[in-house]
């Protein structure tokens, strides 16, 4: 269930239920719906029908701040995704590029088919099927 922002929280651990209870005042009371709302909002007559041009002007000043921030915000994440976009390639890119260096790549599965290979070989001597096992578990560990 949704509770109030501010709201202090916690699990009973006696009875496993949570717990919220409002944040208080100096006075020791809880704040009505209507202070939160008062304090949020600062010093603006929600009440009345009309604002004065000064609290018109500090709100749009707010907007107009905010608006900015989601800006940057914005345009941070596009230059991390075309950053990202830069720096991964395809896995038959990078093949081609490690075998013209001369570097075979491999991938996993490759890996764990020669690991099987090796493990049922009759050549292979007893040391060399419990290093390909242990091996095995890593790999298949990630799987």
């Amino acid at each position: 269930q949704a509770v109030p922002a501010g709201s202090h929280v916690r699990l009973n651990l006696q009875t496993g239920e949570r717990e919220a209870r409002l944040p208080e005042n100096e006075d020791g009371r809880s704040d009505t719906r209507e202070e939160r709302e008062r304090k949020r909002l600062g010093k603006v007559d929600v009440d009345s029908n009309s604002f004065t041009s000064q609290e018109l002007k500090k709100a749009l000043a707010k907007m107009k701040e905010s608006e900015k921030a989601e800006r940057k915000v914005s345009s941070w994440l596009e230059k991390q995704r075309t950053a990202q976009g830069k720096k991964f390639r395809p896995i038959e890119q990078l093949k081609e590029e490690f075998e013209k260096l001369n570097v075979k790549m491999e991938t996993d599965y490759e890996i764990m088919v020669k690991l099987i290979s090796k493990f049922n070989s009759s050549a292979s001597t007893l040391d060399e099927k419990v290093a390909a096992l242990y091996d095995l578990e890593y790999y298949v560990h990630q799987v």
